[in-house]
């Protein structure tokens, strides 16, 4: 069975990072592949902050994404960019931690003036660790209703691109074995 590692670059809790990544988590599953789910709110700040690269939850998430198939990654957009925290971790992880992997990028912002955050920021990202970045998803802070994080989603269009985005990481995946 194809396993995903899904990682939130999100501080907030709860937060529509997380909502949004949680969604596309269970439509992940609908196609038979198992998760694992990190947050960076997961790991010590200590470790972040002191750069422990030896920390016992940083080399457990490394092996992780080494036996994963597939990666989606997503953060809030903070000053144009992801999240510094989600960096801290990232800086963390072994070069080439992505090596070969399809990793899906979700973004979440206040408004579509940082659509290209993904293009200018999270995918180079990707790119740095050998990932291979698809297209990805950006959602606008008001698409993503918090008091519903079974179904965030309510605009038709926007549901639809999801799914084609979760059919093209999942066909992606598939190509691989």
């Amino acid at each position: 069975m194809s396993k995903i590692v899904i990682l939130s670059g999100s501080p907030a809790i709860p937060s529509r990072t997380d909502i949004s990544l949680k969604y596309i988590e269970k439509l992940v599953e609908k196609e038979g592949f198992t998760t694992e789910y990190y947050s960076i709110t997961d790991f010590s700040p200590i470790d972040l902050f002191q750069g422990r690269y030896d920390s016992e939850d940083i080399l457990l998430l490394a092996e992780k994404i080494k036996q994963a198939n597939g990666i989606i990654i997503g953060s809030p957009v903070y000053k144009a960019s992801y999240t510094g925290v989600l960096k801290a971790l990232i800086d963390l992880l072994p070069e080439g931690a992505f090596k070969d992997k399809p990793v899906l990028p979700i973004m979440i912002g206040g408004s579509n003036r940082h659509l290209l955050a993904i293009d200018y920021a999270l995918k180079p990202l990707i790119s740095i660790l050998k990932g291979e970045p698809m297209q990805g998803l950006y959602f606008v802070d008001k698409e993503v209703e918090k008091q519903n994080p079974l179904s965030p989603i309510r605009d038709e269009e926007l549901l639809n691109r999801t799914q084609s985005q979760v059919n093209e990481f999942v066909e992606a995946i598939q190509k691989r074995k």
